[in-house]
């Protein structure tokens, strides 16, 4: 007797079970949002990246750009020493020539 009160309650908590499960027409519905939201999200994440990477090939460029401006400040700025030891030296021959006309 124990044993078919248990095969009853099996049955009936099946049937239960089952026709709990027979409108997954809710779920589907919320698995197909969830589909849609992830290839949504895919999408913003391809954007993303292409546009860091454009961001990225931007600064490279902007770098070379700069180490190219320094390279030609540094050479600026030796053509302007050299120019400025020449002045100097042109300079004292300058003074130098003065002050042997002005002892004669």
């Amino acid at each position: 007797m124990k044993f078919a009160s248990v095969v009853k309650v099996a049955v009936v908590a099946a049937v239960i079970g089952l026709a709990g499960c027979t409108d997954l027409k809710p779920i589907q519905a919320q698995i197909d949002q969830l589909k849609s939201d992830l290839a949504k999200v895919q999408g913003d994440t391809s954007a993303a990246k292409s546009e860091a990477d454009q961001a990225n090939a931007a600064a490279q460029s902007a770098s070379q750009a700069a180490s190219g401006a320094q390279s030609t400040a540094n050479q600026a700025l030796a053509a302007a020493h050299a120019s400025q030891s020449c002045c100097d030296a042109t300079n004292e021959k300058i003074d130098r020539m003065f002050k042997r006309s002005v002892s004669k």
